[in-house]
């Protein structure tokens, strides 16, 4: 039998969550498709939760991560920041570093059997 740590790793603030895997393919979604109702759509969460995990991020910064267009004749959108850039980044690098960490765990554990 071969031992394995596991986990997921997320960002909070003192208000609560701000970065974790879903919150960052949203994030990329946007990016990739303009559009936060698009976004929500592909993810099959409602366009209710999407906003609000937008919502809930921007504030917890001091710059927005994701700019809101309403819509009207040219259709409204979404468009990450530099700072949302940076933040999907970020993400990926801590989340590199603690597979990582995981992966050299999980040797360890495998070694003392």
């Amino acid at each position: 039998m071969k031992l394995m740590a596991n986990g997921r790793i997320w960002i909070e603030t003192e208000e609560g969550p701000f970065l974790g895997y879903g919150r960052i393919e949203l994030l990329e979604k946007i990016r990739e498709l303009g559009s936060l109702r698009k976004a929500a759509t592909e993810m099959k969460i409602s366009y209710r939760q999407a906003w609000d995990f937008v919502d809930q991020m921007n504030k917890r910064t001091g710059k927005p991560l994701v700019k809101m267009e309403r819509g009207g004749k040219s259709g409204g959108g979404a468009l990450l920041t530099p700072e949302g850039e940076q933040a999907i980044k970020l993400f990926h690098e801590l989340n590199t570093a603690f597979r990582q960490f995981l992966a050299t765990r999980s040797a360890g554990l495998n070694k003392r059997k």
